[in-house]
């Protein structure tokens, strides 16, 4: 009888194990399945192709409603340059992001917003600058330029919304560092 006890114990342990087991495999296939359908969309929507530069940014929570805000991670990149966001660079980060038709109720607003009040991983920068020299070889000569053109000046305008004293605009150190470096990613 106290074997038939214990066996019954096992078994129930041993389901319990296998199913516990189970759900997580099937989670992680469904994670995995999820991550691929991400991989695709942005492959298909937003021409990326490079594998590396996809992985990254499906790490860093881009999807195809979101990857519109990839194009101002510069602002958000010179208004974190000196370590804290004031709010008048979240203002210039997030009046740019309607600027350029960004839905203030969509996902990609949403995310730029998410970038203003934490400072986004390091990682940003490199996947941004790897999407840019992606979309680069893309463009026309002139769209280059004027993509160039474009954002540089609203980086600028982000670096010039704060600091300052009696209202003369002062970029600070750090931000002409940051803008130094997006100039140079376009290879200026």
């Amino acid at each position: 009888m106290a074997d038939g006890v214990l066996n019954d114990r096992r078994n129930a342990l041993e389901e319990s194990f296998f199913a516990k087991e189970n759900e997580r495999l099937r989670a992680r296939i469904r994670a995995d399945r999820e991550r691929d359908e991400v991989r695709k969309a942005l492959t298909g929507e937003a021409g990326i192709r490079d594998a590396a530069l996809l992985d990254r940014l499906v790490d860093l929570g881009i999807r195809v409603d979101t990857v519109e805000a990839l194009v101002l991670v510069p602002l958000v990149l010179v208004a974190w340059a000196d370590g804290k966001m004031d709010p008048a660079e979240r203002d210039a980060v997030l009046r740019a992001a309607e600027a350029t038709g960004i839905p203030r109720e969509g996902p990609g607003f949403a995310l730029l917003e998410a970038w203003t009040k934490e400072r986004p991983p390091p990682e940003l920068a490199t996947s941004w600058r790897s999407y840019i020299d992606a979309l680069m070889k893309e463009l026309s000569a002139d769209q280059r330029w004027a993509l160039e053109e474009r954002i540089v000046e609203r980086a600028r305008s982000v670096a010039r919304a704060s600091g300052g004293f009696l209202g003369l605009s002062k970029i600070s150190a750090e931000e002409e560092a940051v803008l130094a470096e997006l100039e140079r990613t376009f290879g200026g």
